[in-house]
C-alpha cells in the first residue's frame, strides 16, 4: 500500500513530471501537486519540495549537481536550481542558480538573473540579466543594470555585501542602481569586483565599477567611476557598543531604499500585472513576487524602526563620552529620528497608497502593449521617450516618499 508521499510522487511521475529516482525525493503532503507542471519539469536524485504555496512552471530542473530543497517558493519557466536551499522567495523565468546556494526568505530574482555556486541571498531583489560569481554573501540588497545576458551587471567572486553592524542593526540594505531607471532595461551595468565587499547602506550608480579587492564604504550614486577604495587609514579607537558617530548618511539610505521599493511595489502593480494573466499558475507566479516586495518593504521600516529606537542610548552615551564637545547638530539629528518614528511610520503608510503622477503614469501605460506576453522584449522595445515618461512617474513616488518622512527630519536636508 502507498503511503502519501509515494502516492504524491507516483501522481506527479503519471502527470509528466520527470523524476529519476523516486525513492530518494521527498514531497510534504501539503504541497499542492497541481502546481507542479508536467512539462518539461525534473526532479533530481534527493530532492526536497515543501510548502503549500511552492509553484513550479514549466521547464523547471531541480537538483542538476546535487539535491535541492525548496520550500514556499514560486519557479517561473525553464528556473534551473543546480543544488542547494530555497525558502520562501520568487524567482520569475529563467532564473539559474548553481550549486551550494542559500537562498532564504523574501528574494525576489527577475528573468534571466542568475548565480554560480555557494551563493548566500536574503532579502535580495535582482533585476533581469544581474549575474553573481562564486561564493558570494548578497542580502539586503537590490542590483539593476544591464541590457541583456551579454551586457549585465556582475558581481565578482567572493564578494560580501556587509548588513549587519557592531551596534546589531540592519538598516544597512543597499541599492545598485535604482527602480526607476533599472526597470527599463536600458542602463550601464555596474561591475562589483572580486574578492572584494560593500559595507551597507550604500548607493552606487551605474557605470560604476569597484575594483577587485576592495572593499567600499561610501556611495557613488551618479555612477560613471572606477572605484579604487583609497582610504585615509584611521587610528584604532575605542568602541562603545550602542554609540552612533554619525547617522545622516544612515538615514538617508535608508529612506532612499524604502523609496525605490514602494515605487518598485506599483511597478509592478500597474506594469507587471498585465503579463501574468494567461494561466493561473502565471497568476500566483506574480503573486508570489508581490509578495516578496511586500516582505522586503515590511523588514526595511521594521528596520528602520529600529534603527530609531536606538538613538535616545546614543544620545546619552555620546553626551557622557564628549562632555562640553558635543556635536548638538548630531543631537538633533538623533532626537528628529527617535521623536518622530511614529509620525515617520504613518507617512509610509500613506505612501502606500500614492501611485505616481497620474499624468506620467498614464502616458506611459498607455504604451504598453501585452500582445506578445513578453515583459523582456515589450520594456526593451519602448521609445526612449516613452521610458523618460515611466521613469518620470516612478521617481514621482520616490520623491514623495522621501519629501514624506523628510519632512520629520528638517536637520537632515
Amino acid at each position: 500500500m502507498l503511503n502519501n508521499k509515494d502516492s504524491l510522487i507516483t501522481a506527479l511521475i503519471e502527470k509528466g513530471v520527470k523524476i529519476q529516482n523516486p525513492s530518494s525525493v521527498e514531497i510534504g503532503e501539503e504541497v499542492d501537486i497541481n502546481l507542479i507542471s508536467s512539462e518539461d519539469v525534473t526532479i533530481h536524485t534527493g530532492c526536497k519540495i515543501y510548502g503549500e504555496k511552492t509553484l513550479i512552471m514549466p521547464g523547471v530542473k531541480l537538483g542538476l549537481r546535487s539535491p535541492v530543497t525548496i520550500k514556499n517558493c514560486q519557479l517561473g519557466s525553464n528556473v534551473v536550481l543546480s543544488g542547494g536551499y530555497f525558502e520562501e522567495s520568487t524567482f520569475l523565468d529563467s532564473v539559474n542558480m548553481g550549486d551550494g546556494a542559500e537562498v532564504r526568505a523574501g528574494c525576489l530574482l527577475e528573468e534571466e538573473a542568475n548565480g554560480a555556486h555557494t551563493v548566500g541571498l536574503k532579502q535580495t531583489i535582482l533585476f533581469p540579466f544581474v549575474t553573481l560569481g562564486s561564493i558570494i554573501n548578497f542580502c539586503d540588497i537590490l542590483m539593476a543594470g544591464g541590457t541583456s545576458r551579454k551586457n549585465h551587471s556582475e558581481v565578482g567572486s567572493s564578494y560580501i555585501h556587509f548588513n549587519y553592524t557592531p551596534n546589531q542593526d540592519k538598516a544597512t540594505a543597499s541599492l545598485i542602481g535604482d527602480v526607476s531607471y533599472g526597470v527599463m532595461l536600458d542602463q550601464p551595468p555596474i561591475f562589483l569586483g572580486g574578492q572584494g565587499g560593500l559595507v551597507g547602506p550604500s548607493q552606487i550608480g551605474y557605470n560604476t565599477v569597484i575594483a577587485a579587492g576592495v572593499i567600499y564604504r561610501g556611495d557613488c550614486p551618479k555612477g560613471h567611476k572606477i572605484l579604487m577604495g583609497k582610504e585615509t587609514q584611521k587610528e584604532d579607537m575605542k568602541f562603545y557598543p550602542g554609540l552612533y558617530w554619525s547617522v545622516k548618511r544612515r538615514v538617508i539610505n535608508c529612506i532612499e531604499y524604502i523609496a525605490n521599493i514602494i515605487a518598485l511595489r506599483q511597478w509592478y502593480h500597474f506594469v507587471r500585472s498585465k503579463f501574468y494573466k494567461q494561466s493561473e499558475m502565471e497568476k500566483l507566479l506574480y503573486e508570489g513576487a508581490i509578495e516578496k516586495i511586500e516582505i522586503i518593504l515590511d523588514e526595511r521600516i521594521n528596520r528602520f524602526k529600529q534603527l530609531g529606537n536606538k538613538m535616545e542610548q546614543s544620545i546619552e552615551l555620546y553626551k557622557s563620552i564628549m562632555g562640553n564637545n558635543v556635536s548638538e547638530e548630531l543631537i538633533i539629528q538623533k532626537r528628529e529620528l527617535t521623536e518622530n518614528m511614529q509620525k515617520i511610520e504613518n507617512g509610509l503608510t500613506d505612501c502606500l497608497s500614492y501611485s505616481g503622477d497620474d499624468k506620467m503614469r498614464n502616458k506611459f501605460l498607455k504604451n504598453i502593449s501585452t500582445t506578445s506576453m513578453d515583459y523582456i522584449s515589450t520594456i526593451k522595445n519602448l521609445e526612449n521617450n516613452v521610458k523618460k515618461d515611466g521613469t518620470s512617474w516612478l521617481l514621482s513616488i520616490v520623491k514623495k516618499t522621501q519629501n514624506t518622512i523628510l519632512k520629520y527630519l528638517p536637520s537632515f536636508i
